[in-house]
């Protein structure tokens, strides 16, 4: 067991950098706001917020892997589906039953990775 825990460590170590570069890429193209970006990787702290931002970490968590992997499936999904328009659809009011008439990034920061989850959901399904 031991072994398996070390590679699954070592493997998040090798995904943080191009993870961590790929989702603040993400957040500049969103126009996201510190918060925003803070809460899309459950984060509640700002230094450490920072720290992975200036790449001064060598591992992060799952969930925060697992949070960025999501992005990344709603972010290249709606290049696909809104090639144009991709960038600004997260900020415009939604009137599908999972937004509720609400920006998709209402939905996106509310801190819950269940979230992230069906919004990508969504996304693919618009995708077919």
């Amino acid at each position: 067991m031991a072994i398996a825990s070390t590679a699954k460590a070592r493997n998040r170590k090798d995904l943080t950098g191009p993870a961590l570069r790929t989702f603040f890429n993400i957040a500049d193209a969103w126009g996201l706001k510190e918060q925003e970006q803070m809460r899309l990787l459950g984060l509640d702290s700002r230094s450490t917020f920072q720290s992975w931002k200036r790449g001064a970490v060598s591992s992060i968590p799952k969930d925060a892997l697992e949070r960025i992997s999501y992005i990344m499936g709603i972010y290249k999904g709606l290049k696909i589906l809104l090639p144009k328009t991709a960038d600004e659809w997260i900020r415009k009011p939604n009137d599908a039953p999972l937004f509720a008439g609400r920006p998709a990034l209402d939905r996106l920061t509310s801190g819950n990775v269940a979230d992230l989850f069906v919004v990508r959901q969504y996304v693919d399904a618009q995708r077919g």
